[in-house]
């Protein structure tokens, strides 16, 4: 009997976590959990790892560790870690063939570096490692001959359409993206939306953190970043193209002028159980495209000036060095502050661009330099949204 491929899940607790979770049940002939993370969501971990009997799970929030430790009380044989050194030293389990890095944030960050430095396949849905450091991350692959598998959705589809094309090159990427919730919004509207109106994503389920970004089109940027690392093209041949329907997940565009494209309904599962089951494509339970029903399939060029996140994204890219790592870490700042209702929509990209202009740049980064510039970048977003001192653009 072939060996169960043994996976660990950063961030089991999540939308894509979750996910995988339901993939690996379809498939458990294949593939077997050997560790879960979360950051706090201790009592769904705790449920998570009594239905899946891990052989460890990590919480981040090392304060939350003794409440674990009750909860499993009943499963002495799952070993219980907490902290996030836990979570760089877990990854390098010798068992495990393939991580996936479902962690919101610069906390993925590291325990992937841990991972491509231990020589495992990662299954790549924390977009914020190659935005923070893609020159340094791919580099690691290298170096360590590690694989590094998309899961976004758009970045899967385009890695589908690129599989028995390594010799020719690319044109364009076609990236789509769906405009979020608040694509026909005009700028007064936008000045007054809440963060219930940003969490009624139009087609997709996701976590609130990327949901919000998603209504700002910051996601799209990120994606725009992670795409020029994980295919090896400039910011100029990656085009965004918004896309309601959410069917064409994305597309590549050869020297030839063909077009390639991944199309199917909106489901995470796909793009996850391909990373885990690549080269082959595995049955997979759930609702089918059917064209027929599909009426008709729009595109748009995004509003780069309504969505200013998008375009700081591609300023960020131009600007190489540590930039994206700037956007990245003020974005998380005034996210939080958004769903908290202490900053408003618009707000969000006039403290990012303030931020920019203020943060230290540094052209070559070292993982140091990452490090200390994601503090720095945070504690000046902090700053300007606690002091209102922010230009807008409206």
């Amino acid at each position: 009997m072939e060996r169960k491929k043994q996976i660990a899940i950063l961030g089991s607790t999540g939308s894509i976590g979750t996910q995988a979770l339901e993939v690996i049940s379809e498939h458990s002939d294949r593939y077997e959990v050997y560790c879960l993370t979360a950051n706090n969501k201790v009592e769904l971990l705790a449920k998570q790892a009594h239905q899946y009997h891990p052989a460890a799970i990590v919480i981040a929030n090392a304060e939350r560790r003794d409440e674990l430790v009750r909860l499993m009380d009943d499963m002495p044989d799952v070993k219980v870690y907490a902290g996030a050194r836990a979570l760089d030293e877990i990854v390098e389990a010798e068992p495990i063939d393939m991580v996936l890095t479902a962690m919101v944030g610069f906390a993925g960050l590291s325990p992937t570096i841990h991972a491509i430095r231990a020589h495992k396949a990662i299954a790549l849905a924390n977009k914020e490692t190659l935005v923070v450091a893609g020159e340094l991350i791919c580099r690691l692959a290298i170096e360590n001959r590690a694989a590094i598998l998309p899961v976004d959705s758009e970045h899967s589809a385009i890695f589908q359409s690129l599989v028995g094309e390594d010799r020719n090159p690319i044109d364009k990427i076609l990236l789509t993206a769906s405009g979020g919730p608040f694509r026909l919004k005009s700028m007064d509207e936008l000045a007054t939306v809440t963060k219930a109106d940003a969490l009624r994503h139009p087609t997709w389920d996701m976590g609130a953190k990327i949901t919000i970004d998603s209504a700002s089109m910051m996601n799209k940027g990120f994606e725009v970043i992670e795409a020029k690392w994980l295919f090896g093209v400039e910011a100029q041949q990656i085009q965004v193209l918004v896309h309601p329907q959410s069917i064409v997940h994305s597309a590549v565009q050869f020297q030839d002028g063909s077009v390639k494209a991944q199309l199917g309904v909106p489901d995470m599962r796909l793009p996850i159980q391909y990373a885990f089951s690549y080269p082959e494509r595995l049955p997979l339970s759930g609702e089918r495209l059917d064209l027929f029903r599909a009426q008709h399939l729009d595109f748009f060029e995004p509003d780069m000036e309504k969505f200013r996140c998008l375009k700081m994204a591609y300023e960020a890219i131009r600007r190489g060095g540590n930039m994206p790592c700037i956007v990245n870490a003020a974005n998380e700042i005034v996210n939080r502050a958004f769903l908290e209702d202490r900053c408003g929509f618009l707000q969000m990209a006039d403290v990012i661009a303030e931020t920019m202009q203020r943060a230290t740049f540094i052209p070559t980064p070292t993982y140091d330099d990452y490090v200390a510039t994601d503090a720095e970048a945070r504690r000046i977003a902090a700053e300007l949204l606690l002091k209102g001192k922010v230009k807008s653009e409206k």
